[in-house]
């Protein structure tokens, strides 16, 4: 089987990471990959905040926690190290689907390389808020930027679950 194939049908969501760093060259290789992801006539809409440093993961962490209102100790990235987080530009009419795309190619690539990924949603809110337009800012972001996914990265602390199987009906053909 082509191996692009099986990288697709064999990626599953993380929800348990080591603690250990990603590779540079890997956590490089991700990044950019998900620069390559298809984009509505090719305007490039997406950009990506790559967080690895401990204690800002950890603030946006606590952040993400509030917004979903989980208890105080949860982590909403499951022990990831690495946060990749998408945003795109809203003035772009295809935004949510470019940067979803960017989340695809971004959570495919990891498991090419055999990092564990998932998708954690709330972006759009805390890019909305003060909290995550302090972040913009201090990146020297403008621009008015939605944030669409967290990609949270890291080695899997166990091994993966077989997919489910495909439900009835998934697809139909005229």
């Amino acid at each position: 089987m082509n191996e692009v194939i099986k990288v697709l049908e064999s990626r599953r969501s993380c929800r348990n990471f080591k603690p250990e760093m990603i590779k540079e060259d890997e956590l490089k290789t991700i990044i950019e990959a998900g620069t390559y992801a298809a984009t509505g006539m090719g305007k490039q809409s997406p950009i990506i905040i790559a967080v690895t440093d401990k204690n800002m993961r950890d603030t946006i962490a606590e952040e993400n926690r509030k917004i979903g209102g989980w208890n105080e100790g949860f982590d909403p990235f499951y022990g990831a190290p690495v946060i990749l987080i998408v945003l795109a530009d809203r003035n772009v009419p295809t935004y949510i689907y470019d940067g979803s795309l960017v989340m695809g190619n971004l959570m495919n690539a990891a498991e090419s390389l055999g990092v564990g990924s998932i998708w954690i949603h709330r972006a759009k809110e805390e890019f909305d808020s003060e909290f995550g337009k302090m972040i913009l800012k201090k990146l020297g972001i403008e621009g008015d930027y939605e944030g669409i996914g967290h990609c949270a990265l890291g080695y899997a602390a166990e091994p993966t679950k077989e997919a489910a199987p495909r439900k009835e009906n998934y697809v139909y053909c005229i």
